[in-house]
């Protein structure tokens, strides 16, 4: 398993004969250390003896005896790191070398020769990363200090990435250092610094296989950057692709492909990989079923953070060829459902209102229902039936805040067990989904759905609200009038957002107690309390920091800077036709507008079963 296990000093593993070099492959994460790694590493140099221990790396000899390299397992950020300060020393010693003696002339070549190698790709001795172009800004550097022949281009937005802030970070932590030196003493610092650095001791382990790199990675994985759920699953199958007869190059491109499905957000990857289990778990548990092992669901009941690494470690080590191509057609099942995919679908509006309503609960279902959509006979007309019935059903729930968030899962989960028990088909798949999200257990009832637009819906869930007043709207629009009203600017704030009618803030205008209260302060604030947030007191218009607490009449004929269109409640939304013919608002007014919209919202968001 392990080849040797040597330490060797900084010199040792950047030797300057050049005969190998150091290679990062590009399935393993970006460059990610920043100013506490590079810090804690010039501290730890700066402050100790020679001969330091400042960690270790895996590595793998690859190669022949005429062209040799490591591959690096673990251990870039540390060998990144340490060459960009190697970097930046070479960089203040060339700028001082004419105050140098001539007993440490041969120190720039041997500094120059550590880091080059002739056999290296890149000519240099450690060829890094090549995601977030690290391997490019690294090649620059190096370039822009003639270490590099070849050309290298400066890319946009290099001075804001990684590589190159710490290569500019190691200069200023010597520069602050070196500030009211002499120039001689300067070059008496930047030796010693040298000097230290190169002592410094790394424990070099070379091991003959990926897989054997990963098991000793994973004992030793209690250091560094943290590495997630998702990381460990990925070095996995890198690990477990020779033994499957694949290539690591292969399983890399096909897990960046399912990682370019599910965006770049943590959170939405590790999700995906939830639901991905807990939607299909009676098929991912089959091949792990015994008739010793009387459990039903040997991998877990469900998928939790907790458990995700060990139930995706089964399933990679059993069979990593088919597990990679069912969960990259999932993964693009995946894409539609969080609108990642550029492509269109034909379920892309109902689902930008799930999105909306915030119906990621769903998703599961709704993978499962899209992969087996042949085999169950559905239609795109059926799933869109399907994905509008979620989105009443959401609406419902989150207004509602019934059934309970931890119970979601559960009853998606018992929707597909049923589906696979009894096997309806076409539109009897959707009746099934029907009848069971519409029970009481599982739904809110009308009576609480009522009860619930009713309060103060504006505080309970800003996001609901939002989604009803929105859809209220759009019900009256046509396709010359469509508007999107979930349209964001570049500074990412929406175009059109919720107004109080009656304002929201503490400090009532006098124009509003006056109106509203008939001048009474203490009958203003209590009206503020109880009606401010009711649905008939709110409504959508264009965004405007400045509309909050103008009086009524402003509010209502408030236009754009240019003075070329509406953005009060003269705006043309159907939502406020009513509204812009007042003069104007009063505590009965928001009843009765309250009431209205009250109605309108039971029989748009009416489900089935409820």
């Amino acid at each position: 398993m392990i080849q040797s296990v040597n330490k060797y000093h900084i010199y040792e593993i950047f030797a300057s004969d050049g005969k190998f070099y150091y290679s990062i492959p590009k399935y393993q994460r970006e460059y990610t250390w920043s100013y506490r790694e590079w810090d804690a590493l010039y501290d730890d140099i700066s402050e100790n003896n020679p001969e330091y221990f400042i960690g270790s790396i895996i590595c793998i000899p690859l190669g022949d005896s005429i062209n040799s390299y490591m591959e690096v397992i673990d251990g870039q950020q540390r060998l990144t790191t340490i060459s960009l300060f190697l970097a930046a020393i070479y960089t203040r010693l060339k700028e001082h070398k004419d105050f140098m003696d001539e007993d440490d002339e041969d120190i720039l070549p041997a500094l120059r020769k550590s880091l080059k190698s002739s056999l290296s790709p890149n000519e240099m001795k450690l060829v890094p990363q090549v995601q977030n172009n690290n391997l490019e800004d690294y090649n620059f550097i190096m370039y822009e200090l003639g270490l590099k022949k070849s050309v290298s281009t400066k890319l946009p937005y290099f001075g804001v990435r990684k590589i190159s802030r710490c290569y500019q970070h190691f200069l200023w932590l010597m520069d602050k250092e070196m500030e009211s030196m002499t120039l001689e003493n300067k070059v008496t610092f930047l030796l010693g610094k040298y000097d230290k650095l190169k002592q410094a001791m790394l424990v070099k382990m070379e091991v003959s296989s990926h897989s054997d790199a990963y098991v000793l990675f994973e004992s030793l994985n209690n250091r560094g950057t943290p590495l997630t759920a998702i990381d460990l699953m990925k070095n996995l199958i890198m690990a477990r692709a020779e033994y499957n007869h694949l290539t690591t190059d292969d399983c890399f491109n096909r897990w960046q492909h399912l990682l370019a499905y599910l965006s770049d957000d943590y959170g939405t990857q590790e999700r995906f990989f939830r639901q991905y289990y807990n939607a299909f778990k009676r098929t991912l548990n089959d091949p792990f079923r015994s008739d010793n092992d009387r459990k039903k669901d040997p991998l877990g009941v469900v998928a939790t953070k907790s458990n995700l690494l060990n139930i995706f470690e089964k399933l990679i080590n059993k069979d990593l060829n088919s597990f990679l191509i069912d969960i990259l057609e999932c993964g693009q099942y995946y894409s539609w459902l969080i609108l990642q995919e550029l492509n269109e679908n034909p379920y892309k509006k109902n689902l930008e209102d799930l999105e909306h309503i915030q119906g990621a609960p769903s998703y599961l279902l709704l993978m499962y229902v899209l992969k087996y959509k042949s085999a169950l006979e559905l239609t795109d007309a059926d799933i869109n039936t399907l994905i509008e019935l979620l989105n009443k059903y959401f609406v419902r729930r989150n207004v509602t805040d019934y059934p309970s968030t931890r119970d979601l899962t559960r009853i998606f989960m018992d929707i597909i067990a049923h589906i696979e028990d009894e096997k309806p088909n076409g539109k009897a798949v959707i009746k099934v989904i029907v009848q069971m999200l519409g029970t009481a257990n599982n739904c809110a009832t009308d009576e609480m759905f009522k009860k619930s637009l009713q309060g103060d819906i504006y505080r309970e869930n800003v996001g609901a609200a939002r989604y009803m007043l929105c859809k209220l709207a759009e019900s009256a629009m046509t396709q010359e009038t469509w508007t999107d009203l979930w349209a964001r600017t570049p500074k990412n704030v929406y175009v059109w957002t919720i107004e109080h009618i009656f304002p929201e803030g503490e400090n009532i205008p006098q124009s509003w107690v006056d109106m509203i209260a008939d001048g009474d302060m203490e009958l203003a604030q209590k009206y503020l309390n109880e009606y401010t947030h009711k649905i008939g007191n709110l409504t959508i218009t264009g965004y405007n920091s400045t509309l909050g607490n103008k009086s009524f009449l402003e509010k209502r004929d408030r236009q754009s800077k240019d003075g070329k269109r509406f953005i009060g409640y003269k705006n043309g939304l159907e939502i406020n036709n009513d509204i812009a013919q007042m003069d104007a608002w009063t505590i009965d007014d928001i009843k009765r507008r309250s009431e209205t919209l009250i109605q309108q919202l039971m029989e748009m968001f009416k489900f089935p079963s409820a």
